[in-house]
């Protein structure tokens, strides 16, 4: 099922390139911007890091939209939606693709864009009865000549056959898209065991990690990071140096290090 949700535009709106053919991308896990085992809210340090890298679309995992009580225990807690607080002033365009609804409020995935999101969708992956996930699809326009880039920001559930089931998904929403779409898939994939890679692939889809260093990156946990859970896979798009940002304050920002990558038209 297909749920949409708003679309932001902050008035004082970055300005943007006439024309754009490369573009650069983060991932985070922003662990609802608390530090692992959420010892410290964080979220406006966060927001700085975030900010301090200047990636034109910023792909979020676990991003709360609201949350009742929160806001009474932290004094620092943003009066917006968390996405739209990590969006400030340099990401006019936002979308929100809420998964998890709870009593005390939710939350999901979110992308921050420079471009124009001229559509989008969240389509509902979870498994009956665990955890809530979603796929959150955007597509973005970029300035020149008009092209059009799918973005799908990922969280995919804690067991394998969770992920493969969700992977599935993913792949049939990629088959609804025309063979020549350039396509960014990125976000959480829980996938330690290394399984994606080889699902996704005959859909065109090369993890930007994978095709420079054999595997994709180490990115948890964020301070001495062993497991290679996140992911940026791209199709018909160029991949330039793909970096895991794990030295200060990122490694001490969220549970996952996160990833960026360059995009070449």
């Amino acid at each position: 099922m297909s749920i949409p949700e708003p679309t932001g535009t902050p008035d004082d709106l970055a300005p943007i390139p006439t024309q754009v053919r490369r573009f650069t991308v983060l991932t985070v896990n922003t662990h609802k911007g608390f530090t692992a085992l959420n010892r410290r809210f964080i979220l406006p340090e966060l927001r700085e890091a975030v900010r301090s890298v200047s990636a034109d679309v910023v792909f979020l995992q676990e991003v709360h939209g609201t949350h009742e009580h929160h806001p009474q225990r932290y004094s620092n807690w943003p009066a917006m939606p968390q996405y739209e607080f990590l969006a400030d002033s340099l990401w006019p365009q936002f979308a929100y693709g809420r998964n998890a609804v709870y009593p005390d409020g939710d939350h999901g995935n979110a992308l921050l864009s420079k471009f124009q999101i001229i559509r989008h969708d969240n389509l509902d992956v979870s498994i009956s009865g665990h955890e809530n996930r979603g796929l959150l699809h955007c597509v973005l326009r970029l300035p020149g000549d008009s092209e059009e880039v799918h973005a799908i920001c990922v969280h995919l559930g804690l067991r394998e056959s969770h992920r493969h089931a969700q992977l599935k998904l993913l792949i049939e929403r990629l088959e609804e898209l025309p063979a020549d779409a350039k396509v960014v898939v990125a976000g959480d994939f829980n996938d330690w065991r290394l399984k994606a890679d080889a699902l996704l692939k005959p859909w065109g889809l090369r993890e930007v990690f994978s095709e420079l260093h054999g595997k994709p990156a180490r990115s948890f946990p964020a301070r001495l990071p062993a497991l290679r859970l996140d992911r940026i896979y791209v199709r018909n798009l160029k991949a330039h140096r793909p970096q895991v940002l794990t030295t200060r304050p990122w490694s001490h920002l969220s549970d996952h290090a996160p990833l960026s990558v360059e995009i070449e038209l």
